[in-house]
């Protein structure tokens, strides 16, 4: 495919996670020789079947320049690959533009688990330790969980 646009100019460094089960944030660099005046927009589907939509809260440089999104309400559906593109306009020069695909499960930050609860018996010399798993946005499964519970004595 021919790639319209200047070498250098579309973003770098792209990543996103997901956190608090519903929201995402999106990041990335300026394209190393992209002109000074160069504006990027971030467009994204969850899946081919649906329309794009543009980011709606931008995240801006010093110099107003976009260089991230947040977005909330965003529900995770496991097989399904969301598709992002970001393009830029300069008034000196065609901007090249940047797409990936992402399985969005793979980039949620879990939450801790809640409920903690510890209750311990000298007598018995033993400690019952509780909690309830992290919400998560894309299953109910427990089963996918592992725990490491480190103690420390004083």
């Amino acid at each position: 495919p021919v790639f319209a646009g200047m070498n250098g100019s579309a973003i770098e460094n792209f990543s996103c996670v997901i956190y608090n089960v519903s929201l995402m944030n999106c990041t990335w660099q300026a394209g190393r020789d992209a002109p000074e005046d160069t504006q990027y927009f971030l467009y994204w589907q969850y899946s081919r079947r649906d329309d794009p939509t543009e980011c709606k809260l931008y995240i801006k440089d010093e110099n107003g320049r976009n260089m991230g999104c947040r977005f909330q309400n965003v529900t995770i559906q496991t097989a399904v690959e969301a598709y992002f593109l970001v393009n830029g306009s300069s008034n000196e020069s065609l901007i090249q533009f940047y797409d990936k695909y992402i399985k969005l499960y793979k980039i949620e930050k879990l939450m801790p688990p809640s409920n903690i609860t510890v209750n311990c018996d000298e007598i018995k010399n033993d400690c019952i330790i509780q909690w309830q798993p992290p919400q998560i946005s894309h299953s109910n499964k427990d089963k996918c969980f592992k725990y490491e519970i480190i103690i420390n004595y004083k």
